[in-house]
């Protein structure tokens, strides 16, 4: 049996993504092959080949502000939910589209905010908290994966994605305090979900190597 197929009880809810509560697919964790040819992972491959073109639109803009550039953005930030329904409605899990998705937003993230620093569209404070946390988070997820531990998402992860994304895209079409105001909602919540990723990831370090050592002899 599938570890999260998309029938049964609360079948629409899994396939959106609303429920949650489930136990991750065996195929996307630790140990299991990166099978790197699904269709999923082919949004992934897309995403990041279309930040370079994001970048390159928006400094040829003169001021960061380009139709297309936001297009673009907006295109990689809304296929982040795409290849997550594609996974659930087709059952075509991997490890590589464990590893790729959550780098691919890292990455999409960072691009914004390097434009909008470098343009000035968004706080520059706010900005710099941003890349922080963004960089510390790669960090946590290295360190887990060093240790073989899954620092899994958490809600508050998921939730501060939309206005982050948000406050970077409308930054890149208007100028105004909405953007501004998004960004700090998201930056709030992701700090948070950082440090709920630091608790439980060096709790599940310390159990990990707590059983690789074994009992201690009294």
């Amino acid at each position: 049996m599938a570890d999260a197929a998309p029938f049964g009880r609360g079948r629409v809810r899994r396939l959106f993504g609303l429920d949650r509560s489930g136990p991750q697919p065996r195929q996307t964790r630790k140990g299991a092959p990166l099978n790197p040819w699904t269709i999923p992972n082919l949004v992934g491959y897309v995403r990041l080949a279309a930040i370079p073109l994001f970048l390159y639109l928006a400094f040829e803009s003169g001021d960061g502000r380009s139709a297309s550039a936001a297009i673009v953005f907006w295109l990689i930030a809304a296929s982040d939910y795409l290849d997550g329904f594609l996974a659930r409605a087709t059952g075509q899990y991997s490890r590589m589209g464990a590893l790729l998705d959550p780098l691919v937003d890292r990455l999409t993230i960072l691009s914004g905010a390097v434009v909008c620093w470098n343009f000035e569209l968004l706080p520059r404070w706010a900005l710099t908290l941003l890349a922080l946390r963004e960089l510390a988070t790669l960090g946590l997820a290295r360190y887990g994966l060093r240790h073989g531990v899954d620092i899994e998402v958490n809600w508050p992860g998921r939730v501060s994605v939309f206005p982050i994304m948000g406050g970077i895209f409308f930054a890149l079409v208007f100028a105004g305090w909405g953007p501004a105001a998004l960004l700090i909602v998201g930056l709030t919540l992701a700090i948070l979900a950082t440090v709920l990723y630091a608790r439980t990831g060096l709790g599940a370090v310390r159990r990990a190597r707590e059983l690789q050592a074994g009992p201690h002899s009294p």
